[in-house]
């Protein structure tokens, strides 16, 4: 089973240039959760499942917070965040995009993927 969250857009300082980290830039994200949703799909009980409002105020912290230079750490901790604060979550992929990017020829995004697993 998956939770599902798209184009979650925030503002944030993220780069390798000083522009970057002065001016920010948007980012969107892109997380799949895996958990088994079926006992919360038999109860109609929010404690059952992975709440996933509180998942995306993770994933706004990290985005909004401290810059990194590299979106693959962005990325890295959203996953790292989801996995520690969401015990019913198994495995979550996150994807990180820069929509407005500094390269010579037209782009929708550029960015980065990343799954990470429940260490058993």
């Amino acid at each position: 089973d998956r939770i599902l969250l798209r184009g979650l857009v925030f503002h944030g300082y993220h780069g390798v240039y000083p522009e970057e980290n002065k001016l920010g830039q948007k980012f969107v994200v892109d997380a799949t959760l895996l958990a088994d949703l079926s006992h919360a799909g038999r109860s109609d009980d929010l404690r059952r499942t992975v709440n996933y409002a509180q998942v995306y105020e993770d994933i706004r912290g990290i985005v909004e917070g401290p810059p990194q230079q590299l979106i693959e750490v962005v990325a890295e901790r959203i996953a790292g965040k989801v996995l520690r604060e969401h015990p019913g979550v198994a495995a979550v992929t996150v994807g990180v995009s820069k929509p407005h990017v500094a390269v010579s020829g037209v782009v929708q995004s550029l960015g980065v993927e990343v799954t990470r697993r429940r260490q058993v």
